[in-house]
């Protein structure tokens, strides 16, 4: 059924004025006939009378009124679900459970007021993340390309926040009783990093870990979640991962697991927000700006070579 004709309707209805309603709708008063009589015609009923003082729906157009307004209502609302700058600000994150995720919840709580959806596109390839941002089905993801010259035109990546590393051990394992740890007292131990994806941005950042730090990373087997993950940590006296400081774990009592800070250097994740720079949805403004008052990491902080320079900039 036409929606343009349901909503010339339902606007002649409630002001009972066709050239009211052709105003308001910026028609023309012979197309709001034209589209009614077409309804009429498909109805099989006479919808309006002609008065005086306009038009009165019939008893089938009173009949007809709640459900052709109800129609107008929900294709308005389908329209909005989709169309940026009138639909919720939808942000892509890895995980619910991931640092992007905490970030922005703490932004929402502080900003309760703002439509947001956060989603998970559930792609290794940044390149895929941005291809949905330069489509519209997302407004902003939090990706990094690592080789910023492919970034397809009209779009820009933002550096968000730094993310530190942590230890995650068991109470059997040997560093498990350490505050604290340097890159160099690592080596030697299997850092299990199960399913790190080949062309994924974390790939790259292991790979240079890795390399620059003389550490032994294991990647081997596919990972059954985090909750299998936790629970193997919490039984070996050997086996140990790396997890971002703001990432939400939780695990039994009983596991007993330690989250130890890296220092001397810092090892620091850094996350990119990738946008549209042509049309950019309006609540992002707010959430970069949040993102900026995120506090800096102390210094001495690793980086992998192809983070961007600074937080906030492109």
């Amino acid at each position: 059924m036409d929606t343009e004709a349901l909503r010339s309707f339902v606007r002649a209805a409630e002001l009972g004025q066709l050239q009211q309603a052709a105003a308001e709708l910026g028609v023309t008063q012979q197309a709001i006939s034209k589209r009614i009589a077409a309804l009429e015609r498909a109805l099989e009923v006479r919808l309006f009378t002609r008065n005086a003082r306009g038009v009165e729906l019939t008893l089938d157009g009173q009949a007809f009124l709640p459900h052709a307004r109800g129609i107008v209502t929900g294709a308005e609302c389908a329209v909005a679900a989709v169309r940026p700058g009138s639909r919720a600000l939808r942000i892509d994150v890895l995980g619910l459970r991931s640092a992007q995720a905490v970030v922005l919840h703490d932004y929402w709580r502080s900003h309760p007021e703002t439509n947001l959806d956060v989603v998970t596109l559930r792609v290794d390839d940044p390149r895929l993340a941005v291809a949905a941002v330069e489509a519209g089905e997302i407004d902003a993801s939090f990706r990094t390309v690592t080789d910023p010259a492919t970034l397809p035109r009209g779009m820009r990546m933002i550096r968000a926040f730094d993310s530190p590393l942590e230890l995650l051990v068991g109470p059997g394992h040997p560093l498990a009783a350490a505050r604290a740890l340097t890159p160099a007292q690592l080596r030697g131990h299997r850092l299990w990093v199960p399913g790190i994806a080949p062309r994924s941005e974390w790939a790259e950042f292991y790979d240079q870990l890795a390399t620059d730090f003389d550490l032994r990373i294991d990647a081997a087997g596919p990972h059954f979640g985090d909750e299998v993950l936790l629970d193997i940590l919490a039984d070996s006296a050997d086996m140990a991962t790396l997890v971002g400081a703001r990432d939400r774990y939780l695990w039994p009592t009983n596991h007993d697991l330690r989250r130890i800070p890296i220092t001397n250097p810092t090892l620091a994740y850094p996350l990119s927000l990738i946008i549209s720079g042509t049309n950019p949805h309006p609540g992002l403004r707010a959430v970069i700006a949040h993102l900026g008052t995120l506090p800096r990491l102390p210094e001495p902080v690793w980086f992998p070579s192809w983070a961007p320079t600074a937080a906030g900039e492109d």
